[in-house]
């Protein structure tokens, strides 16, 4: 397998290469940034493209812009995506085709080194892989609870513990017209409508207590 790998750090850049090759692959390219690693794959063709997400300039979402490129270019573009952080809307960035050959994995959750390279094996061959803590994330995230701000979790969750607007009131110690306007907007963001067989407020609590 050819593989072009892109990680800034440079233990871990040199490290991950050398097991690679170690395990019978030929890492063609070990770059350090998204333009290099741009070069790389037009320069070389890989197989397979394992991706850092945080990368010089700015260690934001580099690796991510970079594999939304490649796939661009080549739909089947096989990537994986290492990252130190649970990110949903990454991982929803890249999972937006049924192309396959993509993966999205927790560096400190990745804990066997056998498993590893049976990851590799299954996103050549057109697989998609996704750790189970961003799985969480995208879930959380397609129900609209990843939009409501820490107060309006907040509310919500005493909504759960079946507290009356009042009650919330006070245990937050804000008004009770704050305590509606909260609620407003968690029905809003949580996308919820009543109808003479449901409510708006058994709904939100449903939404939540699922996650």
């Amino acid at each position: 397998m050819r593989i072009v790998i892109a990680e800034d750090a440079v233990l871990l850049r040199e490290g991950l290469a050398r097991l690679l090759a170690t395990a019978g692959h030929e890492v063609v390219a070990a770059v350090a940034d998204g333009r290099a690693l741009l070069e790389a794959v037009d320069a070389h063709c890989p197989d397979l493209t394992i991706i850092d997400v945080r990368m010089p300039p700015t260690h934001t979402d580099e690796g991510i812009q970079a594999a939304r490129a490649l796939r661009v270019v080549n739909p089947s573009e096989r990537i994986l995506v290492l990252s130190q952080i649970v990110s949903g809307r990454a991982a929803a960035d890249l999972f937006t085709t049924d192309a396959g050959g993509i993966g999205y994995l927790l560096k400190d959750r990745v804990g066997d080194v056998a498993d590893f390279l049976r990851t590799l094996d299954t996103i050549v061959a057109g697989g998609e892989v996704i750790d189970p803590l961003v799985v969480r994330q995208l879930l959380r995230r397609r129900s609209g609870l990843e939009e409501l701000t820490p107060r309006e979790t907040e509310v919500l969750a005493l909504m759960a513990e079946g507290r009356t607007n009042s009650a919330i009131a006070v245990a937050l110690v804000i008004t009770e017209a704050a305590v509606a306007k909260h609620i407003n907007r968690i029905f809003a963001k949580l996308e919820l409508s009543a109808d003479d067989t449901t409510h708006k407020r058994v709904q939100a609590v449903l939404t939540y207590l699922r996650q």
